[in-house]
């Protein structure tokens, strides 16, 4: 499982972990760590849960307004949250009984800008 730590240094360490694709080829590890992040989003539920509170006011939903959108029961949901949280592109707050996810700002840019040169 990726940390978050593992996945900042992909997309924050200096910058960025490494050059765009298009620059120049990934090193062995830079490739693992990058691997390990698209993984996170590579799963059509994910995608569209990072979608959802991508969209929503603030870029923030509650856990509670995520499962119906999706058709998936409550914790297979937060299954999937939690994953998107630890690979860096949502955070959780807590407040009450329910969990909110928000966005991390320039989250999905800089996995644009390694893939693309953007």
């Amino acid at each position: 499982m990726v940390t978050m730590l593992e996945v900042t240094d992909v997309t924050t360490r200096g910058g960025s972990c490494c050059a765009p694709l298009v620059k120049e080829p990934l090193g062995r590890s830079d490739a693992a760590e990058l691997a390990a992040t698209l993984k996170a989003l590579a799963d059509p539920a994910r995608l569209r849960l990072l979608s959802i509170v991508a969209s929503s006011e603030g870029q923030e939903a509650c856990v509670c307004d995520l499962t119906d959108p999706i058709g998936l029961s409550q914790p297979t949901v937060s299954h999937h949250l939690k994953i998107l949280t630890e690979a860096g592109f949502l955070t959780r707050s807590k407040r009450g009984t329910w969990a909110y996810f928000a966005l991390v700002p320039d989250a999905l840019e800089k996995v644009g800008h390694i893939l693309l040169d953007q």
